[in-house]
């Protein structure tokens, strides 16, 4: 059982990225609102495998958000794609082929943190700009609870990964998250 104290993101926008705390205040899912909760931790252990051995919580149940670009000639569609941490997402099969690129690549750091205004370590569907295409594996939307970067590395969010299926724009992407080849 997770050792941090979640409290609701909406009463919580100090732990949440500005264009995190903007979507929050604009949620219309069904999902209620006080269900995004979110909580703070030390930003040195923000990366998935640190986060969960630290505060307990399953890697089953935390998501990443990772940044790809595809490309086809000249054009860049930026990409978010969430999955479990336990899979990886399928860019150069499934995401490439989504969005009609000819190449797909994880973005660099610099132009992911750039573009989203969130924090590397921190990137998460909620907030991301309108030009972003929003990919999101299935067995996220199924787990009954999910923790997401808060746009911050001092901060996770968790909420029921039906509501990620909520976020305007998010597009649930069967087959997007491969297993992590052991």
């Amino acid at each position: 059982m997770t050792t941090l104290d979640y409290s609701p993101a909406a009463t919580r926008t100090d732990l949440l990225a500005p264009s995190v705390a903007a979507a929050v205040a604009a949620w219309a899912g069904s999902t209620p609102v006080e269900e995004i909760r979110v909580a703070e931790i030390d930003p040195e252990l923000a990366d998935t495998a640190a986060f969960c051995a630290a505060y307990d919580e399953p890697l089953a149940e935390s998501a990443n958000c990772v940044v790809v670009h595809g490309r086809r000639g000249e054009t860049v569609t930026p990409v978010a794609c969430l999955v479990l941490a336990t899979t990886r997402a399928d860019v150069n099969g499934l995401v490439r082929k989504h969005v009609n690129a000819r190449k797909a690549s994880f973005a660099p750091m610099e132009e992911a943190v750039a573009d989203t205004g969130m924090e590397y370590g921190g990137i998460t569907p909620l907030g991301l700009p309108e030009s972003y295409v929003l990919l999101v594996d299935p067995a996220v939307v199924a787990s009954p609870r999910v923790v997401i970067g808060s746009g911050l590395r001092r901060s996770k969010i968790c909420l029921p990964g039906s509501a990620v299926a909520e976020i305007p724009g998010a597009t649930v992407l069967p087959g997007l998250g491969l297993p992590v080849p052991s």
